[in-house]
C-alpha cells in the first residue's frame, strides 16, 4: 500500500496492524477506504466515534442506495478499525452485516465461447482468452503467470499463492501448450536480464511488471462486444462457462472443485443449477415418478378433508406415500451428484 507524507498516526497503526495480519493490498485499500468514508459521515477522526455515530452511518449506508456487498465490505473495515486498531469491542459488537442475495453465476454457451475465441484481435488476446475458458484461471491468476508455471513435462499449469492464499494444479491442453508456444516465439519484453523461467508470460508497460487486470478486462470487452454477445458477461464468466460445460460433460463434482480451487464443495455445487445439459434432461427423472399413486392421494372428496386431515395417523399415512414429482427430482439430482462424489471415492458430504 502507497503511503505518503501526510498519513495520520491512526492510519499508520492500522496500516501496521494489517500488515502484521499479512492482510492482501486489495485488502488494505478497502479497509483504509472504508475507514475515511465514516470519518467523512462524522466529520471527526474515528477515535472518538460514539454507538450513535456508527447506528447512524449504517442508516445513512441503508438510505443512499449502497449494495449489501458494498456495505458489508466498508462495515468490514471498519470492524478492522475498533476492534483491532482501536480496541474499541463496544463499537465493533455493533456492527451487523446483513446476508447477500444468492445469484446463480452467468454462463456463455460453446457457440458464444467460439465466436469470442474466433473476433480476438490479436494472438496475444486469444491466448489470455483461452487461459480463461480452457483452464478456468481469474483474471489476477491469468496476468501473474510465469515461465516457470508451465509444466510442459506432465502438462500441467501450477498456480502459486492465488485467492485465498491457495496453490493449486489445473490443467494444460495440448491446444493451449501450443498457442502458449506460439506467443513465446511473439512475445517482446522489457526483461531480457531476468531469467527466463522468472519471466512473465504477459509483461506490462511497466519494467518487471506484468500487464494489469484492467488491461485484460479491456481485452475482454472489446472481444465480446466484436462477437455481439449482449449479455452482461465479464471475464469472470469464462471461469463460470468453464465449470458448467464440464460439469455438463459428466466430469466429477470433486475434480472440478480442484480445478477451480474451490475449498467447499457447496460453492462448486451451484453450478448444478446454470447447467442448461443437467437441466434439459429433467424429463428422464420425472418418468420415475409414481404419477397413479399421487393421483389416488388426491383421490378423496373435499367433503371427507376436514376429518381426514384431523385423524391422529394422518402423519404416518403420509410417511408411507411416495414424494411429490418436485421432491422426486431434487431426490434424484442430490443423489446422482453423491454418487459421482463417491465413484472417485469421495464423501458428497465432506
Amino acid at each position: 500500500m502507497s503511503e505518503t507524507n501526510t498519513v495520520s498516526p491512526l492510519r499508520q497503526r492500522m496500516i501496521e496492524d494489517m500488515n502484521a495480519r499479512k492482510l492482501c493490498a486489495g485488502t488494505q485499500r478497502g479497509h483504509i477506504r472504508a475507514c475515511k468514508r465514516f470519518a467523512g459521515f462524522v466529520k471527526r477522526s474515528p477515535e472518538t466515534a460514539t454507538l450513535e455515530d456508527i447506528r447512524r452511518f449504517q442508516l445513512h449506508l441503508a438510505e443512499t442506495g449502497v449494495s449489501i456487498c458494498t456495505r458489508n465490505r466498508i462495515m468490514t473495515g471498519l470492524r478492522f478499525l475498533f476492534r483491532v486498531t482501536l480496541r474499541r469491542l463496544d463499537l465493533a459488537e455493533e456492527i451487523y452485516h446483513i446476508r447477500e442475495p444468492q445469484k446463480l453465476p452467468l454462463v456463455m454457451s460453446v457457440d458464444e465461447i467460439k465466436r469470442l475465441l474466433a473476433v480476438a484481435s490479436s494472438l496475444k488476446t486469444r491466448v489470455l482468452l483461452s487461459l480463461g475458458y480452457g483452464c478456468g484461471l481469474r483474471a489476477s491468476e491469468i496476468v501473474r503467470l510465469k515461465v516457470k508455471h508451465i509444466d510442459r513435462a506432465q502438462n500441467i499449469i501450477r498456480i502459486e499463492q492465488s485467492k485465498g492464499r491457495k496453490d493449486r494444479n489445473v490443467m494444460l491442453p495440448a491446444e493451449m501448450l501450443d498457442l502458449l508456444r506460439q506467443w513465446w516465439k511473439a512475445r517482446r519484453g522489457y526483461d531480457a536480464t531476468t531469467p527466463i523461467h522468472e519471466r512473465w508470460l504477459f509483461p506490462g508497460r511497466r519494467p518487471g511488471q506484468p500487464m494489469t487486470t484492467r488491461q485484460l478486462n479491456r481485452l475482454f470487452h472489446e472481444a465480446a462486444d466484436a462477437a455481439g454477445i449482449r449479455k452482461g458477461v465479464t471475464l469472470h464468466t469464462l471461469r463460470h462457462s468453464f465449470a458448467t460445460h464440464l460439469l455438463e460433460d459428466d466430469t466429477h463434482i470433486r475434480t472440478i472443485q480442484a480445478l477451480l480451487g474451490h475449498t467447499k464443495l457447496d460453492t462448486t455445487a451451484r453450478y448444478s443449477h446454470v447447467a442448461t445439459g443437467m437441466i434439459s434432461a429433467a424429463p428422464k427423472y420425472a418418468r420415475k415418478v409414481p404419477i397413479s399413486a399421487i393421483e389416488k392421494r388426491t383421490s378423496f372428496q373435499p367433503s371427507d378433508a376436514r376429518g381426514f386431515c384431523c385423524s391422529r395417523d394422518f402423519a404416518s399415512q403420509r410417511r408411507h406415500q411416495p414424494q411429490s414429482a418436485a421432491a422426486t427430482y431434487s431426490t434424484s439430482i442430490v443423489e446422482s451428484l453423491r454418487a459421482r462424489a463417491a465413484g472417485a471415492g469421495f464423501s458428497a458430504t465432506h
